[in-house]
Parts: structure tokens; sequence; C-alpha cells
């Protein structure tokens, strides 16, 4: 018979070897949430899962699970070919580790196909997840990356991860860049998808002298981030950095590329609009209009996003920020890399 794990269980077997973990629920509930890693074969579409939860609420348990075994029985034969490709171990999970992994770990354990079901289910998982981000002690420092919209900050932190630095970047497990214009482009994770990519680099990092993190306001589209993180970002060392005008305009037209999403653009512009001086506003509009977007970026940020950066700024003390001018990404990254240097030799 196929044998129970927990979680604990599964979490070192996926540290020590190929490990192959899949989530046999509905497409929905995978996209909604998931184990990090875990790959999507399901039991039950989600128009059949609801026809099968229904019949359990309004008729009986019996006639729930007579239905669900007629839909799972015609998919068996395709079933069990996605699971005869994979060579690696194997862990099945639902929910909370009830019929639905029960099935389809009977199943093939029939078929001469060895899995493990997970004890719990996803719902232990998220437990965990809940409980690790509450009670976790992260001891790294934190060089926060501030500065001005456009000022190259994701770049940076792509740049110095590649170099082999420990990097948290936020955004990226947010989906989503933290502006108005933030989500365009991308597709919002929620809270419980976000807190799993998390929890999994600060479990990586916390034993590192130290990590870079880009300087987010508590709320970052859909998600909010965790007080453990965000007071530890606010005592962190805060690295502003300063480009020229001309380069935060191109760097946010090569992250954003406003030309492939003109519409989204105009809306994300009309929800501020009212904030901008009329004239300035009546600019940027046309200049989103007709393409022009150089411009219309460019007054974007002297009119609406500098002035509202300047208060934030200005709330960390001086012994806890360290201003870099740079002429372009290449010199920012040369220099924070010497900062941080400076800054190993100091302490």
């Amino acid at each position: 018979m196929f044998k129970d794990i927990t979680l604990d269980e599964l979490l070192n077997k996926q540290q020590k070897e190929s490990h192959t973990i899949i989530d046999v629920r509905s497409p929905g509930e995978y996209h909604d949430a998931t184990i990090p890693g875990s790959i999507n074969i399901p039991v039950f579409s989600d128009e059949e899962r609801t026809e099968v939860g229904t019949l359990y609420k309004q008729v009986s348990q019996e006639a729930a699970k007579k239905r669900g075994l007629e839909i799972f029985s015609a998919k068996l034969p395709q079933f069990i070919e996605q699971f005869n490709q994979m060579d690696s171990p194997k862990t099945v999970f639902c929910w909370r580790g009830g019929m639905r992994s029960k099935t389809a770990a009977t199943v093939l354990y029939l078929m001469g196909i060895h899995v493990y079901r997970l004890d719990g289910g996803y719902r232990s998982y998220r437990q965990w997840v809940v409980e690790t981000l509450k009670n976790l002690e992260f001891k790294p420092e934190l060089y926060v990356l501030n500065g001005n919209t456009g000022s190259g900050k994701t770049i940076l932190l792509n740049e110095l991860s590649r170099k082999g630095y420990p990097v948290i970047d936020l955004e990226e497990m947010a989906g989503h860049r933290g502006s108005i214009f933030g989500q365009i482009g991308l597709k919002p994770n929620n809270q419980k998808k976000f807190e799993s990519l998390l929890v999994q680099k600060l479990l990586r990092f916390r034993d590192a002298p130290f990590v870079f993190i880009e300087g987010e306001s508590k709320r970052i589209g859909k998600v909010t981030i965790p007080e453990i993180l965000y007071h530890k970002k606010e005592q962190g060392m805060q690295l502003f950095i300063d480009l020229p005008m001309d380069e935060r305009v191109r760097n946010i037209l090569d992250d954003y590329q406003p030309w492939n999403s003109p519409d989204e653009f105009l809306d994300a512009f009309y929800r501020i609009k009212k904030r901008i001086h009329t004239p300035v506003a009546a600019e940027i509009e046309e200049g989103l209009q007709q393409g022009n977007y150089h411009n219309a970026v460019k007054l974007l940020l002297e009119y609406y996003y500098d002035p509202r950066y300047e208060h934030s700024a200005r709330r960390y003390p001086e012994n806890q920020t360290i201003h870099l001018h740079a002429l372009d990404n290449d010199h920012a990254l040369r220099s924070i890399e010497r900062t941080i240097v400076k800054v190993a030799n100091h302490n």
C-alpha cells in the first residue's frame, strides 16, 4: 500500500534528493496556491469538483463518491501515463489529505507505481508557512535598495543575484512592480502564494551575513509584507541610488514596454490623473495616447512620483543611509559592491 508522509519528511526529501510533488487538486485550486515546485495532475477539473461538491452537500456522501468515481475512471489511462513518465520519487497531495489524494495514490499503487501521500495535504503546508513566518529568527543584515522610480532597483537585484549575492526580490514574488502601473504585463500573486515563495527565500538565506532587498512599502499589489521582514527592512542599511533622469526613463521603458499595453497604461493613468496639476496631466495623457512615451514617463516622474518619494527618503537617520550617485545601472552596481566591502571592513 502507499505510505503517508508528514510535511517534515517531505521537506527533507526535497533537500536530499530529486523529488516530484504532484498536486491532484483542481486547476483553480492549484493556481490559487500550491506547494512551490509542485505540478498539477488533477483528479477533477474545476467544473467536476463543483459538481461532486454539490452532490455531497445536497444529496449524500455516497452519491458524491459514486459520481466522483465515474468521472475519475474515465481519466485513468491518461492519469496513469502521466505518472509513468516520471522517474523520480513522487508525493501526491490534495487539500487536506482526503479522498482525492487517497484515491489517486491507491490507483497508482495498484498499477505498480509507488507514490507517497502527504498527510494533512496542502492545509498542513499552509499552516507550516504561517507558523514559520510568525516564529522564524531571520539573522542577516539587510542592504535595502532605495531610489526614485526608475532607478533600476530590480535590475540591480537581478544582477546582484546573478553574481551570487543573496537577494530577496519581493516584487517578483508579488507579481507586481509596486506602482500604479505595476501589474501591467504581470500576473499578481495572492498572499498565500507570495508567502510560500517568501518563506523559501527566508529559510535559504537565514544564516547569510547579509541579504539585498528593495525598499518597498508594506503593501505590494495584492500582498502584504509579513512583519518579521518589514521590521527588519526598516532597520537595515538604506542604499539610495541616484540616476540621471534619462537613465530612469530608459529603465522604465525597458521594463514596462508601454507600447505593448497602451490601453492598460491609459486606464492606470486615469486613476491618478486628478492628483497631477491639470496642464501637466493633459500633456501626459496626450503623450500616452500618441505613443510619446518618453515624454509622458518623464513628466510622470517629475510631477507625480518624485514629489511623493521625497518624504519617504527623509525618514531614515543619517547613520542608516548611504547615497550612491551613478551614471547608469552598471555604475550603480559597482558602487553597491564597493559600498558593502567598505561597510564590512568598517564593522
